[in-house]
């Protein structure tokens, strides 16, 4: 077993995705944010030649030292994925894509749309362009969110749910969906997509929330100050371990089954904030727990409840979370705990 803080359990998943990626070149965009550095971990782990486009944006995910382990064993190259060029020479000779790029903040994209769609919407039919043109056998991956379907209309959310954003984040991730799913489709390229939900674990941004609201519990908790919930903590969720989703995204880049699919990831977990704030206080054995109004820029784009359906993932690829919500935020504190110089001030 590894005794990294980050480690739940040995890898039981290595052996199947071995044959897939020992030798293979894998190109990760955001490969120093939290999903990336994670995915790139295991990919080194499997024997693949990995190459990470970062930009290091300030005020998004991305860490040099969420590679540590690795940083001898990867490429790394700072540069954005606006930048066309750079990416069709980089796109060129690979054989997967994990498309992992993208602006996160539901907030920051009300605040600046412009940069939002740059980054979510142009810069995404640019990647797809350049499969197209340089290199149309290259196998990718895109993680869209589950932001796209709004409010839910019912619950748990499937993938036949309405689209309905309800900020200019959804918008533009529906349309960075739309393009791989459309040159899946008319090109017909390798592409497929996982609608993320709530993603928590090591490497996360917790320095505040613009990635997730439970990074910014982590930090407060870790630091002596009270969680706060928006509004009467009765909002329920679903959760996914890091580990579980870099498994469906190793088993979408791998399976035929997942071309040209798109798979809701999920739980079956579900809690309210409240409950889960007093989880996470019960896990660390001290902190407060305190509601505070709803700001009204964050109130007027909450979708309320929500929990999605990973069935069809299940039944099409075999895919089920492994990692349950203690478990993870119990390694989750860990890891902030030790290494928490590197995250925030």
């Amino acid at each position: 077993m590894d005794a990294r803080p980050d480690a739940i359990a040995a890898d039981s998943t290595s052996g199947k995705f071995r044959g897939s990626f020992d030798g293979a070149k894998v190109l990760v965009t955001g490969g120093l944010g939290f999903i990336g550095s994670n995915l790139a971990l295991r990919l080194v782990d499997l024997g693949a030649e990995v190459t990470l486009v970062d930009a290091l944006l300030p005020d998004y995910g991305g860490n040099r030292f969420n590679i540590a382990r690795i940083a001898d064993r990867v490429t790394v190259d700072l540069s954005d994925i606006r930048d066309e060029r750079n990416m069709q020479s980089r796109i060129e000779g690979q054989d997967f894509l994990f498309n992992l790029a993208g602006q996160t903040s539901h907030i920051d994209s009300m605040r600046d749309p412009r940069q939002d769609m740059e980054i979510n919407v142009r810069a995404q039919l640019s990647i797809v362009e350049a499969c197209r043109l340089f290199n149309p056998s290259i196998r990718v991956v895109y993680a869209s969110t589950r932001q796209i379907y709004g409010k839910p209309r019912y619950l748990p959310v499937d993938e036949e749910h309405p689209l309905d954003p309800v900020d200019v984040n959804g918008i533009n991730k529906l349309a960075g969906e739309m393009y791989h799913l459309l040159y899946a489709k008319v090109h017909e390229l390798a592409m497929s997509t996982l609608r993320l939900t709530n993603t928590y674990g090591p490497r996360m941004r917790v320095r505040d929330d613009r990635q997730t609201f439970l990074g910014t519990w982590i930090q407060r908790i870790l630091s002596g100050r009270p969680l706060r919930i928006f509004g009467d903590g009765l909002q329920r969720r679903d959760f996914n371990y890091v580990d579980d989703v870099v498994d469906a995204l190793l088993l979408s880049a791998a399976a035929p089954a997942a071309l040209g699919k798109i798979y809701n990831l999920g739980s079956g977990e579900v809690v309210d904030l409240a409950t889960l704030a007093r989880q996470m206080v019960e896990i660390h054995g001290d902190g407060e727990v305190e509601l505070v109004e709803f700001p009204a820029d964050r109130k007027r784009i909450d979708i309320g409840d929500y929990y999605g359906d990973c069935g069809l993932i299940e039944r099409e690829l075999g895919w089920a979370p492994q990692v349950d919500l203690a478990t993870g935020l119990r390694a989750s504190l860990e890891y902030f705990g030790e290494y928490r110089e590197h995250y925030w001030p």
